[in-house]
C-alpha cells in the first residue's frame, strides 16, 4: 500500500512548491500526495499541481475556508495507507523521508507515531537554531539507536516540553483515524493526538536521522497567537484539563509535568519583548499571567 502524504494547504505558493518537489524526489517513489487547498485566495498552487499530471497526486479545494483543525481531521478522515503523515505546506521532506518511515515502521510494527531526526530552516530555506528549537533540542530523547516512548514515560516528556515537530511524524492509520483530533483547538490539537494516542496505549518512536526539514517562521498559526497570549490560553486550559486525566491514571510524574507547564511559560516569557513593543497590554497581561500564574 502506498504511503499516503497529506498536505493541509493554505501558504505561500512558493513554498508549497519546493514541498510538492520534495515528495516527487523520494526514492521510494510508492507514495500518494494528497492536497487539502482550505480555499487559499492565490488559487495557482492548484492549477500548478494539476498541471503536473501525476496520477499520485490528488487536489481538494475547500469552496470556504474551514480552518487549520478541520482541514487536518480531514487530512487524517482522507487517509487510507497504513502509515501517514500530515505535512506541512511550507515544509519539505528529505529524498529518504518515505524509505525510512517504512522502514521504521518494519521495525517497530506496534508504534503508533514514528518521528524521525528534522533539520530547522528559515523562510529562505537557511538552516537556524531558535531559542525555541534550542530548547526542543534539550528535551528530546537522545540515543545512538532508534528508541520507543510510551506510557507515562511518553506523557511526561512531551507534557514537560513539546519537543516533537509535528508536520515529521508518520501517524499509524487505523490507531490514528480511530481517534483523530479533538475539536476546539487551534494550536495544541497535534499534542493533543499524540496523548490521546499514549492514553490509548500507542507508542512514539524517536529516530535521530535527519529525514525533515521544518520552516520555522513569524507567520505561522503559532507564532502570532503567541505574539498576543491567545495562545497560551488554549494551552494553560488544557494542560490543566491534561493533570486531571493524568491524576485519574496515577501517572504522578505526568500530572506534575501538565500542572507545571514550565517550557510553556519560558516561551510566554520569550514573547513579553514583543508584546510589550507592540504596546499590546492585553497580550502582556495574558502572558506575563501565564508565565507567573498558579499551577492550578
Amino acid at each position: 500500500m502506498p504511503f499516503d502524504i497529506m498536505m493541509p494547504f493554505y501558504g505561500r505558493v512558493d513554498h508549497f512548491r519546493i514541498a510538492v518537489q520534495s515528495v516527487l524526489d523520494q526514492t521510494d517513489e510508492d507514495w500518494r500526495l494528497v492536497v487539502i487547498d482550505d480555499h487559499y485566495p492565490d488559487a495557482s498552487a492548484g492549477e500548478w499541481l494539476k498541471g503536473l499530471g501525476d496520477a499520485r497526486i490528488e487536489y481538494v479545494r475547500h469552496d470556504a475556508n474551514v480552518g487549520i483543525n478541520a482541514n487536518f481531521q480531514e487530512a487524517v478522515d482522507r487517509s487510507v495507507a497504513d502509515w501517514f503523515t500530515i505535512f506541512g505546506c511550507d515544509d519539505a521532506l528529505h529524498p529518504g523521508y518515505v524509505r525510512h518511515m517504512r522502514s521504521l515502521g518494519a521495525a517497530f510494527p506496534d508504534a503508533a507515531m514514528l518521528h524521525p531526526g528534522v533539520r530547522i530552516i528559515d523562510e529562505k530555506g537557511e538552516v537556524v537554531r531558535t531559542i525555541v528549537d534550542t530548547a526542543k533540542a534539550f528535551y528530546r530523547p537522545r540515543a545512538s539507536q532508534p528508541i520507543r516512548l510510551s506510557g507515562e514515560q511518553l506523557a511526561t516528556s512531551v507534557t514537560r516540553g513539546n519537543w516533537m515537530n509535528f508536520p515529521a511524524v508518520a501517524w499509524h492509520g487505523p490507531r490514528t483515524r480511530a481517534i483523530g483530533f479533538r475539536d476546539g483547538y487551534e494550536v495544541v490539537q497535534d499534542l493533543a493526538l499524540v496523548l490521546d494516542l499514549c492514553q490509548a496505549g500507542g507508542s512514539l518512536v524517536v529516530d535521530d536521522t535527519v529525514e525533515f526539514d521544518y520552516r520555522r517562521h513569524a507567520g505561522s498559526v503559532s507564532s502570532w497567537k503567541a505574539v498576543d497570549g491567545s495562545r497560551f490560553l488554549e494551552e494553560r486550559a488544557f494542560f490543566l484539563q491534561l493533570a486531571r486525566q493524568f491524576d485519574d491514571r496515577g501517572w504522578q510524574h505526568a500530572a506534575r509535568a501538565a500542572r507545571f507547564h514550565l517550557s510553556s511559560r519560558v516561551n510566554a516569557l520569550t514573547r513579553i519583548p514583543s508584546a510589550l513593543a507592540a504596546r499590546d497590554r492585553s497580550g502582556f497581561r495574558t502572558l506575563t499571567g501565564h508565565a507567573f500564574g498558579r499551577n492550578r
